[in-house]
């Protein structure tokens, strides 16, 4: 095709979850709650971990740089979604397009590596408990955490701005809850080899890499835990990997699924299902997970609600 035939579009619409008006009344309601939620519980991990001395250590601090990716992560998506569940006409400019594609891979990416960087904390945790403090000292951890989003940014720079160069040639409808790769490059009208080439890229630094790390990890920790001979000891030690473990599957788990999937039998619809699983559910679910499974955020929300409660009377 001809350089001088190629056009950009100024906007896009975008299909949505569903065109029946009562679905998307009842869908608003339910992702809006989940939002809210998704915020305060999320700010309620930052509060605690800033709040009480205790959890100043390196597993809270990836903790609370997770928190503010999801927060960060889920309000990318989330509230555009919310606005659009309410309108006949869903568009979106095409620079508010991008910038919304840039923030989102900004965001998954780096919780990835950081749910990378949490699985090396919690195998010195176990593996090497006497030199825990030695190993994962201040600077180590800021390190991880800075390397984790910087990854993500340069990882997200790269692919929306190959990703927006694509040309439409006037087609602008975006089978979509929101401005996503995928859903992007369907609607090119040039060849995009070179962009799957760099969605595969992609995926192998920010997810492929991150999950071999964490698997790594997790051979050394069930080996040395394995090595613990009292069961209360066994238990003991898998206890302070079981929330990390179950964010993990639950993140790596479905992205796996999807990128192992031949790119011909991959749909639109199932790009949606994922995008809402990882805006919607995961920071949803996350703040409960870490929360409810672990003794040390318990007892300092206790002692929060206990002392506003003496304060009141």
């Amino acid at each position: 095709m001809r350089k001088d035939n190629l056009t950009w579009v100024r906007e896009f619409v975008l299909m949505g979850l569903s065109s029946d008006r009562q679905t998307q009344v009842g869908v608003f309601v339910l992702f809006g709650a989940a939002y809210l939620l998704t915020l305060l519980g999320n700010g309620l991990i930052i509060l605690l971990i800033g709040l009480d001395v205790r959890l100043h250590l390196p597993m809270y601090f990836f903790l609370c740089n997770l928190s503010v990716v999801d927060i960060c992560y889920t309000s990318s998506g989330v509230p555009q979604m919310l606005v659009h569940f309410l309108l006949e006409k869903k568009t979106i400019s095409f620079t508010r397009c991008g910038v919304q594609l840039f923030f989102s891979l900004t965001y998954g990416g780096s919780e990835f590596l950081l749910l990378a960087a949490m699985a090396y904390d919690r195998y010195v945790a176990v593996c090497d408990p006497l030199h825990y403090v030695t190993v994962m000292s201040p600077r180590l951890c800021v390190a991880l955490a800075a390397i984790s989003w910087l990854v993500g940014l340069v990882n997200s720079t790269v692919e929306t701005v190959v990703t927006m160069s694509l040309p439409t040639c006037g087609k602008n409808v975006l089978n979509h809850v929101i401005c996503e790769t995928l859903a992007l490059v369907r609607l090119a009208c040039v060849d995009t080899t070179l962009n799957h080439v760099v969605i595969v890229a992609s995926s192998i630094v920010v997810l492929l890499m991150p999950c071999c790390l964490v698997s790594l990890s997790y051979c050394y920790i069930v080996a040395a835990i394995l090595r613990i001979r009292s069961t209360q000891g066994r238990r003991k030690a898998f206890g302070t990997c079981a929330s990390h473990l179950t964010v993990v599957s639950m993140s790596y788990g479905m992205a796996l699924v999807t990128f192992m999937q031949p790119h011909s039998t991959a749909s639109a619809e199932q790009d949606k299902v994922v995008m809402v699983f990882y805006a919607v559910v995961t920071p949803l679910l996350n703040p409960f997970i870490y929360c409810l499974r672990n003794k040390d955020m318990k007892a300092t929300l206790s002692q929060v609600l206990n002392r506003s409660s003496k304060l009141k009377h």
